[in-house]
């Protein structure tokens, strides 16, 4: 399994998006960049489920969040807080929509890049959190809608090493316990963002 990561088939990829969040913890986030080449291990996910109130497809498709019902593995890119972006990837078939927020990546190639960008040098505070990922990826609305499974310039690869252990939670910022358990994140690593991260990170800002 070590060595460079090669791009992800749509068919690779679990058409349910709960399935799909677990699923992409230890693949590949790539972005081609003209700059060089950037990448990162995903190790945290959150699942935004058909139906799911809390989910930007809740309401239906409007001409901002119409690729989250586009085919599972395209981007769906937006702005927050009125200073972040948030990458997620749709995770069901053309028309349903529903998509998984990458929420944390480690950095693997184009480190220096990413802590440019991000203006940092602890390695551990480079895409520690879904605002930072995009961020240090230089991923913004440009990249809404592209195809994460075929050719271009950002991608989803597999994993280049064993995943380890696999926890999984309430989303973050909901106070009680959903139907669904629907974060996900690699246990020990001290890139994930949100609780239960390794004690190390846990002090980090």
């Amino acid at each position: 399994m070590d060595g460079p990561p090669h791009r992800l088939r749509r068919t690779d990829l679990p058409a349910d998006t709960a399935t799909l969040a677990r699923f992409l913890i230890g693949k590949t986030l790539v972005h081609d960049h003209p700059a060089g080449r950037m990448s990162g291990r995903i190790v945290e996910t959150e699942a935004y489920v058909v139906g799911d109130a809390a989910g930007h497809a809740f309401r239906g498709q409007t001409p901002r969040n119409r690729s989250l019902f586009l085919e599972r593995g395209h981007a769906y890119v937006y702005f927050i807080y009125g200073c972040w972006h948030a990458l997620n990837v749709s995770g069901e078939s053309v028309g349903i929509g529903a998509g998984v927020l990458l929420r944390a990546l480690e950095p693997l190639e184009g480190v220096e890049l990413m802590q440019g960008r991000r203006g940092v040098e602890r390695c551990v505070d480079i895409a520690r959190g879904p605002g930072r990922l995009a961020s240090a990826m230089d991923i913004d609305r440009r990249y809404d809608g592209i195809d994460l499974c075929r050719r271009g310039p950002l991608w989803l690869g597999s994993a280049t090493r064993a995943v380890g252990r696999v926890g999984c939670s309430a989303r973050i910022g909901i106070s009680r316990e959903i139907e669904r358990k629907l974060r996900f994140f690699e246990r020990d690593n001290a890139f994930v963002s949100g609780p239960r991260r390794p004690r190390t990170a846990r002090s980090s800002r």
